[in-house]
């Protein structure tokens, strides 16, 4: 298999999962918006560190549970209640954010933002089931195999590929600030919308399993 492959197959799944906002991109334009660009970019290193465990932890475990097929569908299904539980949470529950008026505040060093993105980063858990869910769905095509150098290169790819997000977050985030308010009036909607989505395709997966 061409190590091209899963480079970009990792690069483009983390592209996927940090384009939508979240608490991890959110954060960096802020810091960005805030205390400058250094700022940032050690925050997403933070993130980035952290990233990188937790993409090799996943995909470790998915080569795993890659010959049970009972537990890929048994993690699906778990998927889907959790999902489903936070589309409804985000559409139905939550309240809407309220725009705050813009303040000064205290510059922080590139040490505490480097462990703030690593504290961000670690508190967020999708990533590992996320990520099984990805490499056992690319093994499923043949586009992926649970081989030492295609693992490296399948991680590599994510970090590049949650960078590359992270990063667009911090170049261009500032250029629509005066979108700002919008988006955070509507970041549930935003954010329900793209869990539905997801437990949908999930509840898809299991249908056709079970009935397919």
């Amino acid at each position: 298999m061409a190590i091209f492959t899963p480079l970009l197959s990792g690069f483009i799944a983390a592209a996927i999962g940090i384009i939508p906002p979240g608490l991890l991109n959110m954060t960096a334009a802020k810091i960005n918006m805030k205390e400058g660009k250094k700022n940032a970019l050690w925050f997403v290193i933070g993130a980035l560190l952290v990233i990188f465990f937790q993409v090799s932890v996943a995909v470790l475990f998915a080569r795993v549970i890659d010959n049970r097929p009972d537990i890929v569908t048994l993690l699906r299904e778990v998927g889907f209640v959790i999902f489903s539980i936070l589309t409804i949470y985000f559409l139905f529950i939550a309240k809407k954010p309220q725009t705050k008026k813009k303040s000064k505040i205290k510059k922080s060093s590139r040490k505490s933002r480097f462990f703030l993105g690593m504290l961000l980063s670690g508190l967020n858990f999708f990533p590992i089931p996320y990520y099984v869910v990805v490499s056992v769905t690319l093994a499923s095509y043949q586009l992926f195999v649970f081989e030492n150098n295609i693992i490296f290169t399948f991680v590599l790819g994510s970090v590049l590929g949650s960078f590359a997000a992270l990063y667009s977050y911090i170049v261009f985030f500032g250029r629509i600030e005066k979108k700002t308010d919008y988006l955070m009036r509507n970041m549930n909607t935003i954010i329900g919308s793209i869990t539905g989505l997801v437990a949908l395709a999930t509840l898809f997966n299991i249908l056709n399993y079970y009935f397919g």
